[in-house]
């Protein structure tokens, strides 16, 4: 029987080449890299050595989380897919398209620690758009562009990865999936795994989840360390941070 994932994979990767691609706008020769599959950053030659990267995602908030949990999850969501660069991100736009049943006091907490962690990662807001709409609902509010800005030198994309590189894993296979399933579940996760395993990866999420991987994966661009490419392993995990990035040719990857 098909697999209706695989399917709608297929179908996104076929509207993509044939919808989007074609349509880009204006081709501008300071692009030095654009839409592609596999690259989650767009990378734009400012001159005089600099470069700007810039990716963009939905503003991904889950209320079961806890307020102050979803704030956090949020904005690293967003922050990982723009350190993959090796650039350390700097600024950010919003848009918050708010479901009309938040409150004030919810929207207080999560905008509270959204700015919190943006100070933390050292992104500042610098302008965006806010409304309550109809038809409008978690988990995705909205959507938001993280731009970083650093040597032309030192950028990364999944691209650039070469044969025969080495692939380093920083974090471990699983953690988002366990941290997410830990406090969306506690009692499924206790019954199979024991109180106490449940209680540490509920306790651990904030700590492990993306977060802390946001500033590590920065500030090590191509000239240093010999790396060529990063990768957040969310979509599918490790496998399938490693499957969508782009593959060289002959690499014998599949």
């Amino acid at each position: 029987m098909p697999n209706s994932d695989a399917n709608d994979w297929k179908d996104i990767r076929r509207d993509f080449d044939e919808i989007i691609l074609p349509q880009l706008g204006k081709n501008r020769p300071e692009i030095l890299a654009g839409p592609q599959h596999g690259v989650d950053v767009g990378v734009v030659d400012l001159g005089h050595g600099q470069v700007m990267v810039t990716t963009t995602d939905p503003i991904f908030v889950v209320p079961p989380y806890g307020w102050e949990r979803s704030g956090w999850f949020a904005i690293h969501i967003l922050a990982s897919d723009a350190v993959t660069s090796g650039l350390p991100p700097k600024y950010i736009t919003m848009d918050l398209n708010l479901p009309l049943g938040i409150s004030r006091e919810q929207f207080e907490i999560l905008w509270g620690v959204m700015h919190r962690e943006c100070e933390r990662l050292g992104i500042a807001i610098i302008s965006g758009h806010t409304g309550r709409y109809e038809g409008c609902d978690y988990p995705m509010i909205g959507g938001a562009t993280v731009i970083c800005v650093g040597p032309k030198d030192q950028y990364v994309t999944p691209a650039m990865a070469r044969v025969n590189d080495a692939i380093v894993i920083t974090k471990g296979a699983a953690i988002e999936a366990s941290g997410l399933f830990a406090v969306t579940f506690p009692g499924k996760v206790a019954e199979r795994y024991g109180e106490k395993f449940a209680a540490e990866r509920g306790a651990d999420f904030l700590a492990d989840v993306r977060g802390r991987g946001c500033p590590d994966g920065s500030h090590r661009g191509r000239s240093r360390n010999g790396i060529t490419s990063l990768h957040d392993a969310t979509e599918c995990g490790v496998w399938g941070g490693c499957s969508r990035s782009p593959r060289p040719p002959q690499s014998g990857s599949s």
